[in-house]
Parts: C-alpha cells; sequence; structure tokens
C-alpha cells in the first residue's frame, strides 16, 4: 500500500481551502468526504434559506464568493464548492465515511468499514454539522408534538398553525423566531440571558472575539463558537419579529417536558405542538479517539496558543474548523496554515529519518 504525505477527512469549505494549499505547496493527498456529493453541510440546509439570509459565505482561496442573491443556499454554495473542486482538480474520494484514525508504527491508518489508506500526516475538516448536540430534559420522550434540531429544520411553511417553541441562545435560534414568528405563535427559551450588540461589529470586535475562542483552545478546553462570544444581533429580516415581540418574550429554560407542552420550576406550563432545538453542535471528532489528543481539560490543544491548526498532542494533525477556525473565513485561513504544518512535519521527519534519530512520533 502507497504512503500519502497527507490525508484531508472532509471536503466542506475548510478542507476545500487545505486541499488547495497542500497542492500548491507540492504534497502529495487524498480528501476523503462523507457526502454523495460536493457541497459540506451546506447541501443539507433548508431550502428556504437563501443565500441574502446566510451570514456569509467566505470566498475560497484564488476564487470569488457566490452573489449574495435570492438562490437557495443548499444549491448555491454546493455547485460553488462543486465547480471549485473541478477547476482545481482538487483530489475528492466520496462517498467515504471515515471510522477510525490510528497510529501504526509512526503512520498513521485512516478506515472507513474495509478501506484503509496510510498517511505520514492528517487534516481533520469534519466540522460540526454531524454532531448536532441535543441536551436531556425530563420527560422528552413523552411529548407528543414534533422534536427537530437545526439539521431536521424544514423550512417555516411547515410550521404554519403549529404553536413552536424555539430554544436555544444563538444566531439560529434568532434566525428561525424572524422566519416563524410573522407566521405563526411562538415562544423562545435561553438557558442564559442573550446579549445583544447593538454597535456596528467591527473588524477589531470580531478579532477580540475570536481571541477568546483562541484562549480555550489553547488551555485545552472545549471551544465555544465564536458567535457565542459576539453577541447577538437583529438583521432586516427579523425586525418584523422584533415588532411582534419574538424577543421581548424570552423565557428561562424550563424544568422538564410534558406531552403537550412544557412546565418551568415555578409550576407554569406553556402548551406547544413543536419544540426546535437551536441548541447547536459539537465537533465531529470520534473517528480521532484512537489517537488520544483531548487533553485533561476535554478539549483539543492547538498551537500558537491556540492560534494555530496542529494539536500539541500529536503535531502529525491539523484541525481545521475547529474552535477559531469555526467560520467560513476563519476556514480559509486554517487551510493555509495546515498546509503549512504539514510541510513542516513533512520536513521534520524527512530530516529526522536522514540524520537517524530517533522517530518525531
Amino acid at each position: 500500500m502507497s504512503i500519502l504525505d497527507s490525508l484531508v477527512i472532509g471536503a466542506g469549505q475548510a478542507g476545500l481551502s487545505s486541499s488547495f494549499h497542500l497542492t500548491r505547496l507540492g504534497i502529495s493527498h487524498v480528501i476523503l468526504d462523507s457526502g454523495d456529493h460536493a457541497g459540506g453541510a451546506w447541501q443539507h440546509r433548508w431550502d428556504a434559506l437563501t443565500m441574502r439570509d446566510v451570514h456569509g459565505v467566505a470566498e475560497l482561496p484564488a476564487d470569488t464568493a457566490p452573489p449574495r442573491d435570492g438562490e437557495r443556499a443548499n444549491v448555491a454554495v454546493p455547485a460553488y464548492f462543486a465547480a471549485y473542486e473541478r477547476n482545481h482538480a482538487l483530489p475528492v474520494i466520496r462517498p467515504v465515511k471515515v471510522d477510525r484514525v490510528e497510529d501504526h508504527d509512526g503512520l498513521l491508518v485512516v478506515r472507513a468499514q474495509e478501506r484503509e489508506w496510510l498517511t505520514r500526516t492528517l487534516v481533520n475538516a469534519t466540522g460540526t454539522w454531524t454532531h448536532p448536540f441535543l441536551p436531556h430534559v425530563p420527560g422528552m420522550e413523552t411529548f407528543v408534538g414534533e422534536q427537530l434540531h437545526t439539521v431536521d429544520y424544514p423550512g417555516p411553511a411547515h410550521f404554519i398553525g403549529k404553536r413552536v417553541l424555539v430554544v436555544g441562545g444563538g444566531a439560529s435560534a434568532v434566525q428561525f423566531l424572524g422566519a416563524l414568528a410573522p407566521l405563526t405563535d411562538t415562544l423562545w427559551v435561553t438557558r442564559r440571558v442573550p446579549v445583544w450588540r447593538t454597535d456596528d461589529f467591527s473588524p477589531e470586535a470580531g478579532a477580540a472575539a475570536v481571541a477568546l475562542v483562541e484562549q480555550r483552545v489553547a488551555a485545552g478546553l472545549p471551544p465555544q463558537s465564536v458567535v457565542s462570544v459576539t453577541g447577538l444581533m437583529l438583521r432586516p429580516q427579523e425586525r418584523e419579529a422584533e415588532r411582534l415581540g419574538a424577543y421581548a418574550d424570552r423565557r428561562p429554560m424550563f424544568e422538564r417536558i410534558e406531552p403537550d407542552g412544557v412546565r418551568w420550576s415555578d409550576g407554569s406550563f406553556e402548551r406547544v405542538d413543536a419544540i426546535l432545538w437551536a441548541t447547536g453542535f459539537r465537533p465531529a471528532i470520534a473517528h480521532l479517539a484512537p489517537l488520544r489528543l483531548r487533553s485533561a481539560a476535554g478539549g483539543m490543544q492547538l498551537d500558537r496558543d491556540g492560534r494555530g491548526t496542529t494539536a500539541v498532542a500529536d503535531p502529525r494533525v491539523q484541525l481545521v474548523g475547529y474552535g477559531p477556525s469555526a467560520s467560513t473565513i476563519g476556514a480559509n485561513r486554517a487551510g493555509r496554515s495546515a498546509a503549512k504544518g504539514v510541510q513542516r512535519m513533512l520536513r521534520l521527519s524527512e530530516a529526522s529519518f536522514t540524520s537517524g534519530a530517533p522517530s518525531l512520533r
């Protein structure tokens, strides 16, 4: 079996950016992607989400971003990614769902059912979409209505005539309320009091928010999303929901779920027909467990005080779309950093082999 210099897992924004920069540096690699088609998580977004609605899709390296128009995001972005793969001849293999990554005599073995690849280095770009977080609340199994997570969201028209409880304090919850409140009855619940931004989100504010995420990653703590430290803002399309009071009537987290609604610790009760869990995601990294990359604090520590992409526990592994790079702009920058990290590791390995020094692993 041939040995690759590097292997990328995931063909979303971070994976494609990493592959572009690896190719530019002349590093042999393949990309393993679990999807049947190009597009990463974007191909699974709901039909009502248009390019005008999204926060923005940063341009991939040496390319331009798709237009912010009325086209469906689950069509426009996959088409953009597919064209990018073709135009740059990126070595994508799909569909391949990676099960495990293991160490074998200093090489990394990437296993996907009966198939396997050997590689000197790894770029993990699996993101979070395939690992939705759903908190456990007593009684949730008794609820007779619908319970949907963000990954299952079918669009606002599905909920017309239903009383919908939106759970979550992030940007997705705000957007869902913006779409639903003008069409049907909504309730909003968050675990913590939402923090709203009333000023413009300047580049300096963005850098400060990213720095907070970097501090956690540098300490080996599980990362928070960049959005969680930026505060919430309303876009023009959410102003009607604001006028209707959808955000002003926010309530704290309920204590339990009953067959036809939710109950709070003070005994108050609200009947609802559907619960929409906008409760976020966790990094999809279970396949990396054999490498023992997690620190005692529960996260994966990255180099350069959390600003880099190299796993401190195993410098053969680069993590992109993790922590501070979990955004389209951050993913592009992380792709460049990861490619340089791979190049650095390969050079160190070659120097170690030439000198007869012990293996770096």
